[in-house]
């Protein structure tokens, strides 16, 4: 099978071929002229000495009858025969060395890579640790969940989580807010548990049926358009959005602080919503007493902007918990 490569080489056949084989090559045995010609007696030779025949090898194989003269050609075919033999027998050796050799080269690799692995035990059976060594411990990765982050909204829909301080400054600070690029400067603020107090047509009811403990209510005031909001909190989510879905009436508008009396015998807009567990009212109108109509859009930008505001507002309070109880030891 080849492999791309050059081959070894193969003995040549010798048969019938000078020097090999089974014909006898000419110059051995009984050649003529030699002591074994017909009708010859055996010849003397230089000194005295007998003649070559009876089986003696000529040292001129192929000499002429009665001839002095060695037969070269003979002579010289022989010798190439030899000397081809002899290459064939040293490319045949070097082959077979080279052979050894790479077994030799590959019996010391795996000897050195046995050692090297041995080395790599320091001198501990396979599998276990030196007895001077201390095995490494593995690894080990807990099969339980880590509990998921703080709701926001659950602090705001449960009392018993929602503990952090609730005031109308709180959920409204500063002296104005600015929504979209929209500014609304910010008139009076208040609080009060009297829920009803602060409402107009049947908003009181509902809000006091629903359990609701207290209103908180700001005024904010943009382009003659004023608006007031109000939050109210009841002991849980469900009946802040019974109260919602329930709503008449609306808010009390609150003046105060630069902003003057408004939506009193006029026509305004009121409009409600909850999360967690507070309802927000809001009601907006001309701050000259003109009525509100739906082609008014400042009046329904401003109340959108208020009450966007405010749910803002009263997420950012359950996030601010739930941030806390987070960082918090043991929760």
């Amino acid at each position: 099978m080849s492999f791309g490569g050059p081959q070894w080489p193969q003995e040549p056949q010798q048969q019938g071929q000078q020097g090999y084989g089974g014909q006898p090559p000419q110059g051995y045995g009984q050649q003529p002229g030699y002591g074994g010609r017909p009708g010859h007696g055996p010849q003397q030779g230089h000194g005295g000495q007998p003649g070559y025949g009876g089986g003696q090898p000529d040292p001129f194989p192929g000499a002429q009858d009665g001839g002095s003269t060695p037969d070269w050609g003979a002579l010289a075919d022989a010798s190439a025969s030899r000397n081809r033999r002899k290459r064939w027998l040293m490319i045949g050796g070097g082959a077979v060395a080279a052979v050894v050799v790479g077994a030799i080269v590959a019996t010391a690799v795996v000897a050195s890579g046995k050692k090297n692995d041995e080395a790599g035990t320091a001198g501990g059976p396979t599998g276990t640790a030196a007895p001077t060594a201390s095995p490494t411990p593995e690894p080990t990765f807990s099969s339980v969940a880590p509990p998921p982050p703080p709701n926001p909204k659950d602090y705001i829909s449960d009392p018993k989580k929602d503990k952090a301080p609730l005031s109308a400054e709180g959920l409204f600070p500063g002296k104005k807010l600015t929504m979209n690029k929209r500014p609304y400067k910010k008139g009076a603020t208040s609080a009060t548990t009297n829920c009803a107090a602060v409402t107009q047509g049947g908003l009181g009811t509902v809000l006091k049926n629903n359990g609701c403990q207290r209103v908180l209510r700001a005024t904010y005031v943009k382009d003659g358009v004023a608006i007031t909001v109000g939050v109210a909190v009841f002991p849980s989510e469900a009946a802040a959005l019974k109260a919602k879905s329930q709503a008449t009436g609306g808010v009390s508008p609150l003046a105060g602080a630069g902003v003057a009396d408004f939506c009193h015998a006029t026509v305004c807009l009121r409009r409600s919503n909850a999360v967690g567990r507070y309802a927000y009212f809001t009601q907006a109108g001309f701050a000259d007493g003109k009525k509100v109509t739906k082609a008014d859009k400042a009046v329904f930008q401003a109340s959108d902007d208020l009450g966007t505001f405010t749910f803002n507002q009263i997420y950012a309070r359950g996030r601010s918990q739930a941030s806390a109880a987070a960082g918090a030891p043991g929760e």
